[in-house]
């Protein structure tokens, strides 16, 4: 399992001793939610903070456009050192240009799917995608409970990518900690986004080590 812990749980006040800590901890990806205010309520992370971020840390930035026609932005994110990007098939009437285009400035193409939106909506674009993002939560907030049937989501995604033959990973977010990685896991996803579970614990670096033991003990 890939951790990828996202950083908008962590103090915004000091994102580099986040980094450290996700470098300690044994992520494999550094999780950056971008919010417009439009197509969620929250505003985050612009392009200077991915650059600022991709100065300071080896691990690859994966970056999770929550906004608007992603199509005005994406290119501006890409420059900034975004190493896998992922759009909302709900935010744009061109999925399969965009993902081109992710993968024509050399980073992982992502798809994500919201929780009401139906698996069947990437299965003609699997070819054109490197992963696809289950939201287990609506996304605009962290902190969210867990919403348990993106499980069965994630079961028929890993079905689908199976039956295709393809690599594409599967990725979730929200609501992941230790009472339910394993599930996840269990289910097909091979890469997990934890926020609160990670920084909101005593010792995050601890608590990274910690879900990826959890993870590895489901896989066996």
């Amino acid at each position: 399992m890939k951790l990828a812990p996202s950083i908008l749980a962590a103090d915004l006040a000091d994102l580099a001793d986040a980094l450290r800590q996700c470098e300690e901890g044994g992520a494999d990806l550094v999780h950056v939610d971008v919010m417009d205010g439009h197509f969620v309520p929250n505003l985050t992370f612009g392009p200077p903070m991915v650059q600022a971020l991709k100065r300071r840390t080896k691990l690859p930035l994966d970056v999770h456009l929550m906004v608007a026609n992603p199509e005005r932005l994406l290119d501006d994110y890409l420059a900034a050192g975004a190493g896998w990007v992922s759009v909302h098939v709900e935010a744009t009437a061109h999925l399969d240009r965009l993902l081109q285009r992710i993968r024509a400035a050399g980073a992982k193409a992502g798809a994500v799917l919201n929780p009401a939106t139906p698996v069947s909506a990437v299965a003609d674009c699997l070819p054109a995608l490197d992963f696809v993002l289950v939201m287990s939560v609506n996304p605009g907030f962290a902190g969210q409970r867990f919403i348990p049937y993106a499980l069965d989501k994630v079961r028929r995604l890993a079905a689908l990518v199976r039956d295709a033959g393809l690599p594409v990973e599967i990725e979730i977010d929200g609501g992941i900690g230790l009472d339910n990685v394993a599930d996840a896991v269990a289910a097909g996803a091979g890469i997990c986004v934890a926020g609160s579970a990670v920084f909101a614990a005593p010792d995050p670096i601890a608590r990274m080590r910690e879900l990826k033991q959890v993870a590895a003990g489901a896989l066996r």
